[in-house]
């Protein structure tokens, strides 16, 4: 049961690499033709009457995938009509939509997003919240607390610092 846990992860990281990346999109979708294309004419060149050429299997790849269906090709093998089906459902439950989600992820844009130096001056001030609510658990309501000044230092010490500091330059 685990190795199919593993399976689906591994084909989902696969997934969100090839959908992060146009030029990964776009060669996981030439690959997927060549390859396509390639099979239907192994599965249908058997056929006597049917002669199938390289460039008419990858032309059906095409036109298979992009879910046209001209109907000038078509499979008659059975290994044919399920290569058909897989490449279709491959297409449109997944490769279609991996371009629909890349491309409107690039027109929505969030003018509304906090940028770097906005972000790191509301988590300085959530310190400084912090800071402050815990100096008024610490100190019960009827207790008297010595006045802080804005960057929450005592301001009668800061007061007898400087007070100290005056008297040692007036020394002669």
């Amino acid at each position: 049961m685990m190795g199919h846990v593993a399976v689906f992860r591994w084909i989902g990281q696969g997934l969100k690499i090839v959908a992060n990346s146009p030029r990964s999109l776009i060669t996981c979708y030439l690959s997927m033709i060549v390859i396509f294309g390639l099979l239907y004419w192994y599965f249908e060149d058997n056929p006597p009457e049917k002669d199938v050429n390289l460039g008419d299997a990858v032309w059906w790849a095409v036109v298979t995938a992009s879910t046209v269906g001209y109907g000038d090709t078509y499979p008659s093998t059975w290994q044919g009509r399920v290569l058909a089906g897989v490449l279709i459902s491959v297409m449109v439950l997944l490769v279609i939509p991996l371009i629909t989600a890349h491309f409107a992820s690039k027109l929505i844009v969030d003018n509304d997003a906090f940028k770097h130096e906005e972000q790191e001056e509301i988590k300085t001030s959530l310190r400084e919240i912090r800071g402050l609510l815990q100096r008024l658990a610490e100190h019960p309501a009827g207790e008297q607390r010595p006045a802080r000044d804005r960057r929450g230092h005592d301001q009668d010490r800061a007061e007898r610092d400087e007070e100290a500091q005056e008297d040692r330059h007036a020394e002669p």
